[in-house]
């Protein structure tokens, strides 16, 4: 087998996938989208170049040999914004997982380190594949080099052999070291000869061959200028071909045996893309052979009951209610597990549904039970008609509440925190994926009842370490008591109006055939408006549009491209429009449609309350807090969504800049306490400070600016993120941010505050003691540190008023049973709860809610609460 050895210029890559897609983030709000950029080239690489040896090489510091002969080296550079810098650390977990060796040299660049094993390489014989977003690289091209450099976007490469550097350049490839001692490169600062521009400089080398020749034989240059200018900058040419020259003896402490490949870390990689939320790249990984699990269990004894009797129901237990399906609407439940003084005890799910004794003890509020994810078990069994109540703990909860950054994907994974191994995970049992199977009933027997001996071992521990972190009220008095709250709204579910759906999708079919007629008649020709390579050719090759960007395939035609050619010709708003329409139509409406419950014409999503680190919900199967809302077409499917009995209305009420009003208490600004007392316009006060002018010549485009530099200063926005949410340069963004700050020193003073503060204690808390942990706070990485910093400064802010609306749901599910209406809570979709309420009850929740909601917690600024109602969702906004 021939030997390949497969070299990536680890920052390059990064910077341009960074530059290339938009900012991405996962659920935990790290940036992903110089990590996503990345991994889609490597998986590129890895199937199609299949390579024997691999390495990416880094560059080590700022500084190199090269600033000893030329300082301003590099000098031109902007600052690497901080979304970038923090996924650097994210990069080298990639490569771990995918086991690539990676190597950086102190005081040398990645392309010293690439150059050298390039040589040594193809010395031993290998065919050796470099990739770059660097030109220079293309010097090192050779009969067994190719140099492959990005174009636009990432995985679209233009392949550099010598052939194609003589077509391109009429130059070899040692000569592109010349050219750049000739023309310069303004991206690495190299000055090369002032007035020779690439024209002149490939001119000038098909005559003379190199530099030195040219030099030497300067008599011989036509023109007394141009002889002139390279006689007197003779010295800078020689310097600039001398910084251009990549290494090809850098002392490496690394050799080529080093970099043999063998093949990703399947586990590594799945768990890091989970993290990720890398859900599409997830699919494309090889199914690879399950590893066994290899865990030493201790024996358990347990019995398979075949009839329930009280002599195994006692006051107290732990409970598996097990429901494999990620979507346990519905879902078949596999059996029951009870772990108590009495012994461990298998129920099979028909012994168990056909016990009364057993559905009284499961309904039964005196009987305490301690369960692993209580809200899935509370809904799987109201589908089989029994109430579960008694429920005093939650492994989940608790593991979630005390550390949300660990694994909580099943109880095996949080039992190893306590170093308790008698349980095996999930996925050891039923397989995963296609191959995923429930096994025979002693199998599952032993499983379950390993689990529910798991909860019963690690709940006093649990509890515990929630009252020495000040989190047990924090579990019992909120988390415990919402997750009863959203298992009653999930199973309640949401009313749709299928035939409003359906005639939504009708209306939608119709206006998408019009905007086709009438990109057609745009483009004087019937084309596929879906098809990338027909719609580039009509763009720009008979509509003459300037091209924006190309991929391998030919034209790019992707949303950012279009709307920077949206003044060109009014045929790209339509394609833009009929694009979002088509979206509309096959994610949400014929999306909703699939999922409506065929029995009870609802949908039923699902809350997750142990996910994000801030400790927000987010809802899945289907999303119902992502329903669109620009487009009027987006919103418009609110209309389908209705009250689910006759007369009733839909209420909606939303706090309004809850974070806002969150990051004036905690940081005791007295300027935005002051605005927020005197109930002024916050993006409109801001607009005042940061462009210093009167509140009458705050111009709309001012005050959009205005909100986003508040709302971004709440996620600890940067210059060069501002700049993008604004499209004004970073100078520009800097300014607004040193302005912001000027005018309220306390939210400044905060930052720097919460930012020592979490150095000190290694994690930050919101108002009601929930806690995010930092463990990179103190890193000597820069990367790593600034983004821990970024995370104390926004943490409590998001988490507290996360906290908040958490608190106001319970309050208010508690008034609305206290005073006996029949109104119920829908929905939370961040800040805003959607109830459904008999038209007579509205007079008497116009009151409530707004009172309940703006007093959930004092903070010092009024909490505001808006609300509105109507025959659906869309008129309720």
């Amino acid at each position: 087998m021939k030997k390949k050895l497969v070299l990536i210029d680890g920052n390059s890559i990064a910077y341009r996938a960074f530059f290339a897609l938009p900012l991405l983030h996962n659920e935990k709000g790290i940036h992903t989208n110089a990590i996503y950029g990345f991994t889609m080239m490597l998986m590129k690489i890895l199937e199609e170049e299949q390579p024997t040896h691999m390495l990416v090489a880094f560059d080590a510091g700022k500084t190199t040999f090269r600033h000893k002969t030329f300082e301003e080296y590099k000098g031109g550079r902007q600052k690497t914004p901080p979304e970038l810098s923090e996924q650097l650390p994210l990069l080298r977990e990639l490569l771990d997982a995918y086991q690539i060796r990676s190597y950086e040299l102190e005081n040398y660049e990645a392309d010293d380190i690439i150059g050298t094993l390039c040589t040594q390489a193809e010395k031993e014989g290998f065919e050796v594949k470099v990739i770059s977003g660097d030109r220079d690289l293309t010097q090192l091209a050779s009969e067994h080099v190719t140099v492959d450099i990005t174009r636009k976007g990432i995985t679209d490469v233009e392949s550099y052999t010598p052939r194609l550097i003589e077509e391109k350049y009429g130059l070899t490839p040692k000569q592109i070291i010349d050219l750049k001692g000739l023309m310069g490169d303004t991206s690495d600062n190299i000055p090369g000869v002032p007035g020779v521009g690439e024209k002149t400089a490939l001119k000038l080398l098909k005559e003379f061959g190199t530099v030195e020749h040219l030099l030497e034989s300067l008599e011989q240059v036509s023109g007394k200028k141009l002889k002139e200018n390279l006689a007197e900058h003779r010295d800078l040419a020689l310097m600039s071909k001398e910084l251009a020259t990549i290494l090809r003896d850098a002392p490496l402490e690394i050799t080529i045996e080093d970099t043999e490949y063998h093949g990703y870390n399947l586990d590594k990689v799945i768990a890091l893309f989970k993290e990720l939320g890398f859900n599409s790249l997830l699919g494309k990984i090889a199914q690879q052979e399950d590893v066994e699990d290899t865990t030493e269990l201790s024996s358990i004894d347990y019995t398979i009951v075949k009839d329930v009797t009280d002599s195994i129901l006692t006051n107290e237990a732990a409970l598996i209610v097990e429901v494999l399906e990620t979507n346990y609407h519905k879902a078949p439940i596999l059996g029951f597990a009870i772990a108590n003084e009495r012994g461990n005890f298998f129920i099979p799910t028909d012994v168990a549904l056909s016990s009364s004794l057993f559905k009284h003890w499961l309904e039964d509020e005196t009987k305490k039970k301690s369960v692993f994810d209580a809200k899935r078990a509370i809904v799987a069994l109201k589908w089989q008609g029994v109430h579960l109540q008694g429920i005093d703990f939650d492994l989940l909860i608790a593991s979630y509440i005390l550390n949300p950054s660990q694994s909580t994907e099943d109880i095996a994974s949080i039992a190893k925190t306590k170093q308790y191994t008698d349980v095996q995970t999930d996925e050891a049992v039923y397989g995963k994926g296609a191959k995923q199977k429930v096994p025979d009933e002693t199998v599952l027997a032993e499983h379950l009842v390993r689990k529910a001996a798991a909860i019963r071992a690690l709940k006093n521990e649990f509890i515990q370490d929630l009252q020495e972190n000040e989190q047990y009220s924090l579990f019992t008095e909120l988390e415990l008591p919402l997750t009863l709250i959203l298992a009653e709204m999930e199973f309640t579910g949401v009313k749709i109006d299928v035939k409003r759906l359906q005639e939504m999708g009708e209306e939608l079919s119709e206006q998408l055939k019009t905007i086709e007629q009438e990109i057609y008649e745009l483009a004087g020709q019937e084309f596929n408006i879906n098809s990338p390579k027909q719609l580039g050719v009509i763009l720009f090759e008979k509509l003459q549009l300037p091209v924006i960007k190309k991929t391998k395939t030919g034209y790019s035609t992707s949303a950012d491209v279009l709307e920077k050619l949206a003044s060109y010709h009014e045929i790209v708003e339509k394609i833009l429009h009929y694009r979002q329409l088509g979206k509309i139509q096959s994610t949400y409406i014929e999306g909703l449609l699939k999922v409506v419950h065929a029995d009870t014409n609802k949908v039923h999503t699902i809350f997750n309350q142990a996910l994000t680190q801030t400790g927000r919900l987010s809802s899945t199967e289907p999303n119902l807090q992502n329903i669109p809302i620009r487009l009027e077409e987006g919103r418009k499917i609110r209309q389908a969504f209705v009250p689910s009995e006759p007369d009733w209305v839909i209420f909606a009420a939303d706090y309004s800049q809850i974070e806002l009003r969150v990051l004036a208490h905690i940081a005791n600004d007295e300027n935005l306490i002051e605005a927020f007392r005197h109930d002024l316009d916050i993006h409109t006060k801001t607009a005042m400070d940061i462009f210093h002018v009167k509140e009458e010549e705050v111009t709309p485009q001012m005050r959009r600016q205005a909100k986003a530099v508040n709302f971004g200063i709440v996620y600890g926005i940067s210059d060069y993120g501002l700049s993008q949410n604004l499209n004004i340069s970073r100078k520009e963004a800097a300014q607004f941010i040193e302005r912001y700050f000027a005018s309220f020193p306390g939210v400044k003073q905060y930052m720097e505050d919460i930012v020592q503060q979490a150095k000190q204690k290694g994690y930050v808390t919101t108002l009601l003691h929930r806690r995010r942990y930092l463990p990179d706070i103190t890193s000597r990485n820069f990367n790593l540190r600034s983004f821990a910093e970024r995370t104390a400064m926004n943490t409590p802010i998001q988490g507290s008023a996360a906290d908040i609306i958490k608190k106001a749901m319970i309050d208010l599910a508690n008034r609305l049973e206290k005073e006996q209406l029949q109104a119920r809570i829908l929905l939370q979709v961040h800040d805003e709860l959607i109830l459904e309420a008999p038209k007579a009850e509205v007079e008497r929740l116009k009151q409530i809610v707004p009172e309940v909601m703006e007093h959930a917690i004092e903070l010092n600024v009024p909490l505001k609460v808006d609300y509105h109602f109507g025959p659906t969702w869309y008129d309720a906004k």
